[in-house]
């Protein structure tokens, strides 16, 4: 134990839905539904979560910061899995000047109320934080961080001191 595999992932809201997609192939998600963009920090990004999610949005989606407003690190979650300490690092944005079709080398794209996320099948932390953000997490602008366990995932709000 001690291996970690830092990630992000970057939902984006538009009103009472979510652009999601369903990653085909991943060897980490498996066939699931997840952020519209995301995956593990390069070497030189280890420090800058923000740059990951960039770099993974205009690698699998086309899409830049220019499409995007609001781009926010709303969430952070730890989970222990096969051995290794996962973090992950969720971005949350609004949709601005999104083209008409859009296309992801992923998987496929789509939007979904978020009423809705309950019955898609997800990777369980970020499952969590969508369920969280629903009901807590859109109302303000507070980062959080959370511990991932089999009965679910703790959320504390991170405040300097």
């Amino acid at each position: 134990m001690g291996k970690l595999r830092p990630m992000t992932a970057l939902y984006i809201v538009d009103g009472e839905r979510i652009l999601l997609l369903y990653r085909i192939g991943s060897k980490i998600a498996d066939q699931s539904y997840i952020g519209c963009a995301g995956g593990h920090f390069e070497a030189d990004e280890y420090n800058n979560a923000r740059a990951c999610v960039l770099r993974e949005l205009a690698e699998e989606t086309g899409l830049s910061a220019d499409n995007l407003e609001n781009l926010s690190l709303r969430y952070i979650t730890m989970r222990l899995k096969n051995g290794e300490i996962r973090q992950n690092y969720y971005f949350f944005a609004t949709a601005a000047h999104l083209p008409e079709s859009l296309h992801s080398t992923e998987g496929t794209l789509a939007w979904y109320a978020l009423d809705d996320i309950d019955a898609l099948p997800m990777p369980v932390s970020a499952k969590h934080v969508l369920i969280h953000y629903r009901s807590v997490g859109r109302y303000d602008t507070v980062l959080r961080g959370g511990m991932t366990e089999k009965e679910g995932t703790r959320f504390v709000p991170l405040t300097e001191f």
